[in-house]
């Protein structure tokens, strides 16, 4: 299997018939906008962000503003690592409104730490008290069907897809009737207030308009290397959009991190003018 295969990308190279077929059957980034013009560069931006690296990418891009929908690999599965915690948070609002009540003081606490330091013991304890049972009926509520909850307490072995993810962030962005508009506030609050070394990933190259709200996830296990994966949404001033970005298959923590900044840079030079993009770090 050639690099460009692995990276999703299609770059001409020289092959025999079965190396081509691969080759051929390789996922491709797929995109529609209503917005002339923008469908073709992102596919070809992020084509290009992606060239030569060696990780399984899945990428899932959704901006209500143009109508714009960017895909790749939305369906392989991933470890999600850290990136469940929002999935924990989600269930959590959605289970206290189903009961009509408002969160404990323990229960804004551990979901704070959670999500803004990506506090492991907090997440432990919130997992256990809602039990794979209410995850899996948030998931159902929420159509989020191949996502498949971790067992025996595993939560960051929880499996995902980028195309589950995206559900969750629209559910997350805009009004529905799984989260109430409080919810969906309260998420978005905690993501923006994500501990300084913890915001890299899809902020990367964020304009300095928009108001962002992440997540990341990162793992290391003996198959499929590190897994990197980061989650973003993008508000504000005419900003209303998502970004997904799963890896796995990544030598280094850091190769994940660069691969996912450099999709997260193009889909924003794509969205955005150039004249007001930034630059971040990786944290």
């Amino acid at each position: 299997m050639t690099a460009a295969v692995v990276a999703g990308t299609a770059i001409p190279v020289v092959v025999g018939a079965g190396a081509a077929d691969a080759v051929a059957a390789a996922p491709r980034v797929r995109c529609s906008s209503e917005k002339a013009g923008l469908a073709a560069k992102l596919q070809r931006d992020i084509t290009t962000a992606l060239r030569g690296r060696t990780a399984i990418t899945a990428v899932s891009l959704h901006d209500r503003t143009t109508n714009t929908v960017c895909t790749l690999r939305a369906d392989q599965k991933f470890d999600s690592a850290s990136t469940v915690k929002v999935t924990v948070l989600a269930t959590l609002l959605w289970d206290v409104n189903r009961h009509n009540r408002h969160l404990t003081t323990r229960e804004t606490e551990l979901a704070t730490a959670m999500i803004t330091q990506s506090d492991n013991d907090a997440t432990t304890a919130l997992w256990k008290q809602l039990g794979v049972p209410k995850v899996k009926g948030f998931l159902s509520a929420a159509d989020m069907n191949r996502t498949v909850p971790g067992s025996n307490g595993h939560w960051g072995l929880t499996q995902i897809t980028a195309g589950d993810e995206q559900k969750l962030m629209d559910l997350i962005t805009g009004r529905n009737s799984v989260l109430s508009d409080k919810a969906r506030a309260y998420a978005l609050k905690l993501m923006n207030k994500v501990v300084a070394s913890q915001r890299w990933g899809t902020s990367a190259g964020a304009p300095s308009s928009a108001v962002f709200h992440v997540k990341n996830g990162w793992l290391s296990r003996a198959t499929h290397g590190w897994r990197v994966h980061g989650l973003g949404a993008f508000t504000g001033r005419g900003h209303d959009y998502t970004i997904t970005v799963l890896t796995h298959d990544n030598e280094t923590m850091a190769a994940g991190v660069a691969t996912t900044e450099a999709v997260a840079r193009a889909i924003h030079k794509g969205l955005n003018s150039t004249a007001n993009a930034m630059e971040t770090g990786s944290g």
